[in-house]
């Protein structure tokens, strides 16, 4: 006997195994979203452990049928106005019980459909040229982690910029990156500030290519120039620098900058920090440098960890987020920074130099901030 159960099910659980030696004591249900996809997520624990895999809406009842069939003797599922019983008798007889939820029944939070910034429906030029939305305002379902990274970047400039009403950005190494536009989309028609983003690569294809976009899509105060960071360190009234996947000491130079520029906010997803990972030869840390990859993710954290540290240094309030899942990209760390005071500390400075001196090493923006001199 085949079942047909509810499609609107929010959680479950199945128990009484069918067997004494059966592998899995109980399995619950739940309803998730993966990737904009609602599944049903189905946790099978043993005496020691819990499996998990989700099921697709449209195969779920093929797998309910095969659980009671082969596995399991009761069932219970939970919709927000109902509770179903289903239970296979000693003579497997399929007895059910329907009844209204004695309580208000609430989806969880993270099962609902999450909130963007940029939703949904948007008409947004920039997503349609990369593919990640249709021209009728539908994300592309292939490109739906590439929509939560965007969006997940915008979360955490809205979160620092919330009663900000002009802002002057430079994109230090835009390169042909759609982020930049999306930003200044986001930044003008949402938030309807007055931005003026100025976008530098060192690439000259780069560059016209990107001015053409922006004329393409009226982004009057979207301008892309050729040169790097170090041209503008003495630009007036710069708010805000962006810095994305800047690579190794590129993201330094631009911190650097930023300091020099009394920049307001901060925003860096660095990458390819090989600087210090090539300089590690201290024997106190040889059970981590023998193996590649752990030396490698060790120099990056310590990078990164004084990268942070100057910047609290020169009075920003800094964070160190992780950007996107791990499982999306390794380069998931994002410096986030607000000035709030130009009184240094020196106890900040002290320990990154203790650390430096201790393993052996010299860092870029350490060196910029204290031993260049400026002419």
């Amino acid at each position: 006997m085949t079942i047909s159960f509810p499609k609107d099910i929010i959680k479950g659980i199945f128990s009484i195994p069918k067997e004494k030696d059966s592998p899995y004591a109980k399995a619950k249900l739940q309803r998730i979203i993966i990737q904009g996809e609602e599944v049903i997520q189905i946790s099978k624990y043993t005496q020691q452990q819990v499996f998990h895999e989700n099921i697709s809406l449209d195969k779920l009842d093929d797998y309910l049928n095969n659980m009671l069939d082969n596995h399991f003797r009761s069932l219970e599922l939970h919709t927000k106005e109902y509770l179903y019983a289903y239970k296979i008798s000693s003579k497997g007889k399929l007895l059910t019980n329907k009844k209204q939820q004695k309580h208000e029944f609430v989806v969880l939070e993270h099962n609902k459909v999450k909130k963007y910034l940029i939703e949904e429906g948007m008409i947004v030029p920039p997503l349609m040229d990369l593919g990640i939305m249709t021209a009728d305002g539908k994300i592309v379902k292939a490109k739906f982690d590439k929509f939560k990274q965007i969006n997940r970047f915008l979360e955490m400039i809205e979160d620092s910029i919330a009663n900000e009403t002009k802002l002057k950005i430079i994109d230090f190494g835009c390169g042909k990156s759609y982020l930049t536009f999306v930003l200044y989309y986001y930044l003008t028609s949402i938030k309807k500030i007055d931005c003026q983003i100025i976008g530098l690569d060192l690439k000259t294809e780069v560059i016209q290519h990107c001015n053409k976009i922006a004329e393409k899509y009226r982004y009057d105060k979207l301008k892309f120039m050729q040169g790097d960071i170090a041209q503008f360190r003495k630009e007036k009234n710069v708010d805000m620098i962006v810095t994305l996947h800047a690579c190794d000491t590129a993201t330094d130079y631009a911190l650097y900058y930023a300091i020099q520029m009394e920049c307001r906010y901060i925003f860096s997803v660095p990458c390819c920090q090989h600087e210090i990972n090539f300089q590690l030869k201290n024997k106190n840390i040889a059970p981590i440098s023998k193996y590649g990859i752990l030396k490698e993710r060790f120099a990056a954290i310590l990078t990164d960890s004084i990268r942070a540290n100057i910047l609290e240094y020169f009075g920003y309030k800094t964070q160190v987020l992780e950007f996107v899942d791990w499982e999306s990209t390794p380069k998931n760390v994002l410096i986030r920074a607000k000035l709030e005071s130009k009184k240094p500390s020196s106890v900040l400075k002290e320990e990154v130099e203790a650390w430096m001196k201790q393993l052996g090493f010299e860092q870029t923006l350490y060196s910029l901030c204290f031993k260049t001199k400026e002419s």
